[in-house]
């Protein structure tokens, strides 16, 4: 990590992370570790709660291992809370000594990997850490002023002629999807909720504060460089080089704006829960009041941000979906749920709901069906949001670079059959 995170001696002497829930539950989590064989990782945590370094990482590393010992759906809850544990033991460790990056590294690994239990402390922690850590560096409050740093997208209008080279075969060729301004929830739920049709909703996002904010470099960086993320690298998850690595948020914000990755090994934050991670994005952004539409109860709120050319490939959800478009470009084709059979979806059960079709390189002999199908499609310009029903195939590729947010939900029926 950088020394920009890092106190001087002597400013640190009275650094302490309160924990409040893991001083309370620290006995009964220790409790049922050991009950599941962890004898040694409780013995690590009792080390680790005097100040012993070693034992917190080996602790930590104890419960990493247990965290990779399967698939993740059959990984028992106490050794996600176990794991949260001893990155909290890491992060106080760090913080003590004024070692703010470091302790920053292991909260947000705590959050991304570990269990509900000690959500809040981690989060808390964040919160405290990070205001120390920005005594250091430049201010939140200077960031967060008039903008005069870098833009991260020029407002430049699309060149359709220029697009339609990247473009899939026949794209912009068949119907649009059409683009309602300030669509009342009314007519959002008669024209498009209830009949399941897809619809671009302008002129609803103006009062998000990611509208002004997240095109700044200095500002994202202020409020989230120094967090660890996960990303994906490569084409996209269907390819075998495909991988994913865990970065700094700032690390991440530099790939994308000197395209360090190639354009065959993009850098892309996909489908993170980000603003559960970081909550000074999540306070940027409002859920629109279509997502409750229907007696709606929102699933997930997810970010996608990457460079321009980072492609989705063909795919469908089980949820509603609006996806906004905060900062950049992308292009999106959809196809009804009913041309399931058309698409050709992969048999294996974890990819059953993604398309065998590249539509950037179509095999007409492999997948005859799929080349003369009707579609919609549609430019998302900044500042737009795109309803996609449920089931709805759809295959998503970024024109400029691109910072996305979309929101997942379902009725109550919906969530039981699903």
């Amino acid at each position: 990590m950088s020394g920009a995170t890092t106190a001087s001696s002597g400013d640190h002497n009275n650094l302490r992370l309160p924990t409040p829930t893991l001083d309370a539950e620290s006995q009964t989590l220790l409790q049922s570790i050991s009950a599941e064989g962890g004898y040694a990782y409780a013995r690590m945590a009792v080390l680790a709660v005097a100040g012993d370094q070693s034992a917190a990482e080996a602790a930590r590393d104890m419960a990493w291992e247990q965290l990779h010992s399967g698939p993740w759906h059959s990984v028992l809850p106490v050794w996600r809370d176990a794991y949260s544990m001893a990155c909290l033991h890491v992060a106080k460790i760090h913080f003590a000594a004024g070692e703010f990056g470091e302790a920053l590294g292991a909260l947000d690994m705590g959050l991304i990997m570990g269990g509900m239990l000690l959500r809040k402390d981690l989060h808390d922690s964040v919160l405290l850490v990070s205001s120390e850590a920005r005594k250091m560096t430049k201010s939140l409050e200077e960031a967060s002023g008039d903008f005069k740093g870098e833009r991260l997208v020029p407002e430049v209008p699309v060149d359709v002629n220029e697009v339609l080279k990247i473009l899939p075969c026949r794209s912009l060729t068949c119907k649009r999807v059409e683009k309602r301004s300030g669509l009342s929830l009314e007519g959002f739920l008669r024209d498009y909720y209830l009949p399941g049709t897809p619809v671009v909703i302008t002129n609803s996002m103006a009062h998000w504060p990611a509208r002004t904010k997240w095109n700044h470099l200095d500002y994202l960086n202020a409020v989230a460089g120094n967090r660890t993320v996960p990303v994906e690298v490569g084409k996209n998850y269907l390819c075998s080089d495909w991988k994913q690595e865990l970065v700094t948020f700032s690390k991440f914000l530099e790939r994308m704006r000197t395209n360090k990755s190639s354009p065959m090994e993009p850098t892309y934050l996909a489908q993170h829960p980000l603003f559960d991670q970081i909550n000074e994005l999540r306070d940027d952004i409002c859920i629109p009041d279509y997502c409750f539409v229907g007696g709606g109860e929102l699933q997930s709120l997810n970010a996608w941000f990457g460079p321009a050319g980072t492609v989705t490939p063909l795919h469908h959800d089980p949820h509603h979906n609006i996806l906004a478009q905060v900062v950049g470009k992308k292009y999106i084709r959809l196809y009804p749920s009913f041309l399931q059979d058309e698409l050709y979806p992969y048999s294996e059960t974890m990819l059953c709901n993604s398309s065998q079709v590249d539509l950037d390189n179509i095999d007409e002999t492999e997948f005859p069906k799929a080349m003369e199908l009707e579609f919609m499609d549609c430019i998302l310009e900044e500042g737009e949001m795109l309803y996609i029903p449920p089931k709805w195939w759809h295959y998503v590729r970024s024109l400029t670079m691109s910072l996305s947010v979309s929101f997942w939900w379902s009725n109550e029926a919906e969530s039981s059959s699903s």
